[in-house]
């Protein structure tokens, strides 16, 4: 079993009001195949698969009125110890920590801003099996109006250390976790969604982030943010049709 190092993305997955259709929006987009989890308390939990290993998972939402949303989860290795540093740091605990069928223990947590990310600490399940492949995450990105907060909240929880950039008018964040850059953050480049006040933006590589733009309109999505090119590659933002917002990248 392949485990991600501690600090690390290491999975997303999807909550929606209509899981039917988010199981025929991204096979349909992503190529992926589904495994729904076998116990009724999951709800219907489904793990997408890519070439038949694990790339990302989506199931119902936690509460009735949240907004359909891709969650970004951090690995680690104690699941109660991320939540403490969390308060201690100035964020909120959203759902404390507890287990999850075996598979791993979780939290959804938010940092000052708002922004909501979860943290794995893995049991049977060590995360996703594929990355940085067409169909896989590739990359995990904070969008906030708070940098310079988010810089001491995530030092703070994960250890992590920023590393500033200019592009273009802006300055671009990689977040150090020890030897690798593991994600990134950004301002935000207009005035975000009242639903969003800050957010973590998972991203999927494809083959062709025009093409699948494209594709993901047809089959009933939104192109947020046309595709364009930046210095990693060619993105695009998009929302599913219940509203929820991923991105894809055609990788350099």
């Amino acid at each position: 079993m392949s485990t991600v190092e501690p600090g690390t993305p290491c999975w997303a997955d999807l909550a929606t009001p209509d899981l039917a259709d988010a199981k025929r929006f991204y096979p349909q987009l992503f190529g992926w195949t589904g495994r729904v989890a076998p116990e009724p308390e999951a709800g219907g939990y489904t793990v997408f698969l890519k070439d038949g290993r694990s790339v990302a998972g989506a199931g119902p939402p936690a509460t009735p009125d949240q907004v359909p949303i891709w969650s970004t989860y951090v690995a680690t290795d104690d699941a109660d110890l991320v939540a403490t540093r969390v308060e201690a740091a100035g964020g909120q605990v959203v759902v404390t920590p507890f287990d999850v069928l075996g598979q791993g223990r979780m939290a959804v947590l938010a940092d000052r801003a708002g922004a909501v990310f979860s943290v794995w600490q893995p049991m049977a399940m060590p995360g996703a099996e594929l990355f940085n492949v067409p169909g896989a995450m590739c990359w995990n990105e904070l969008v906030t109006p708070d940098p310079e907060g988010a810089k001491e909240f995530y030092a703070l929880v994960f250890g992590w250390q920023p590393e500033d950039q200019p592009v273009g008018p802006i300055t671009y964040t990689g977040w150090r976790c020890g030897a690798r850059v593991v994600a990134g953050m950004m301002p935000p480049l207009q005035e975000l969604p009242a639903d969003l006040p800050a957010y973590w933006s998972v991203y999927f590589a494809v083959e062709d982030a025009d093409a699948t733009a494209a594709h993901a309109a047809e089959l009933g999505g939104t192109i947020l943010v046309p595709p364009h090119d930046i210095p990693a590659g060619r993105v695009a933002a998009l929302r599913d049709p219940q509203g929820a917002l991923f991105s894809v990248t055609t990788l350099r």
